[in-house]
């Protein structure tokens, strides 16, 4: 019989040996925890990640915001545009528009400048 090597021994052979096998054995769960960390991260901070659903969604928020703004303009323009139709022209709508595109006035009228609202006001520090 012969006697079995232990680690104990001061065999640098049994020594390399040992670990070696102690490192072939850890490698496979090591891999496996840094595999499975990589695509946690990545799912938390990749392009399609967690952080990146949430900045998105806030985008989405925003856009929508934007579009239901857009969209009351469109719909007060459509308004307006319809009151100029020849069908029925608004004879006011029509003498607003000509005077603001000829910029003239008749000699009999003045101009009264009325204060602006605080939401126009707004909108025009907004656009600054």
């Amino acid at each position: 019989m012969t006697p079995s090597r232990t680690c104990d021994s001061l065999d640098p052979m049994a020594f390399s040996l040992e670990i070696r096998r102690r490192a072939q054995m850890a490698a496979g769960p090591f891999l496996g925890a840094a595999t499975v960390v990589y695509f946690i991260f990545h799912m938390v901070q990749g392009d399609r990640g967690l952080i990146a659903w949430w900045h998105l969604r806030q985008d989405i928020a925003r856009a929508e915001s934007v579009l239901q703004t857009v969209e009351a303009e469109k719909a007060d323009l459509q308004h307006r545009v319809g009151l100029l139709q020849p069908s029925h022209l608004d004879p006011d709508l029509l003498d607003e528009r000509a005077r603001a595109m000829l910029d003239q006035l008749r000699a009999d009228e003045r101009i009264i400048p009325q204060p602006k609202s605080r939401a126009a006001l707004d909108n025009e520090s907004d656009g600054e």
